[in-house]
């Protein structure tokens, strides 16, 4: 097998790529080539991983100009040369090299409404949902959404409006709109109805294309805007 020549962002948001040689091998990983750089090559490269199987989603980057999960991704699957190009994840502010600094990832996840308000305490029994009911039917995949950051990633929307909630915010809210046992349907429907939320996607679908999990915030946020407009004719919000 041949090197990999593999170009890795250097420093915050006014660094450079740095260039690195990486031994190919069959079966790797980009997370291998980074961890390969760190341990054997320079020891203050920053990244981050837990799980290596695909289950927290913290190794994103972008991959030759594409967000994805490095501990899934396998080299040949995504390099058809021996170069290859890694950088932060777009629409980040970067801490240091490959890490990104996810705070206003989340924060809009709560602008959005996206914790839970039931009506029950932990003395009343178990609020029951039916598999095939519809609420749950037509979230049923979106709940799987852990969070990685994929899909904020790669939104054009994010780039041109920076306010936009954007795709995991309110996949988020959908899945809690369509939740029976939830108490703020209308705050949240109000919280996803501003120039920044769920009609500002331009149905694009750079996130359900990019979803390690195969999910579809499009789907999702075509849900909320049904639901926002209902909402709005109905003068709930």
């Amino acid at each position: 097998m041949t090197d990999l020549r593999v170009s890795v962002w250097r420093g915050d948001e006014s660094g450079d790529q740095e260039y690195f040689d990486v031994p190919r091998k069959e079966n790797q990983t980009i997370l291998d080539v980074v961890t390969y750089i760190q341990r054997n090559l320079d020891p203050t490269l920053s990244y981050r991983y837990a799980c290596r199987v695909g289950m927290c989603g913290s190794c994103a980057m972008s991959v030759n100009g594409v967000a994805r999960w490095t501990c899934r991704t396998h080299v040949d699957k995504v390099c058809d040369t021996d170069e290859l190009e890694l950088r932060p994840l777009d629409n980040f502010p970067v801490v240091k090299d490959l890490v990104c600094d996810m705070q206003t990832f989340f924060n809009k996840q709560k602008k959005a409404g996206g914790a839970f308000q039931g009506s029950k305490s932990r003395d009343d029994g178990l609020a029951i949902i039916k598999p095939d009911s519809k609420g749950r039917m037509a979230v049923d995949k979106a709940i799987e959404c852990i969070g990685c950051g994929v899909c904020y990633a790669s939104c054009d929307i994010i780039k041109w409006n920076p306010d936009y909630l954007g795709p995991a915010a309110l996949n988020r809210a959908w899945t809690l709109v369509e939740d029976e046992r939830d108490t703020r349907r209308v705050d949240r429907l109000r919280a996803v109805s501003g120039d920044a939320g769920c009609h500002a996607c331009h149905t694009q679908m750079s996130c359900t294309q990019r979803c390690p999990k195969l999910l579809s915030p499009t789907h999702s946020i075509s849900g909320l805007k049904r639901e926002v407009t209902r909402a709005a004719l109905k003068g709930e919000i």
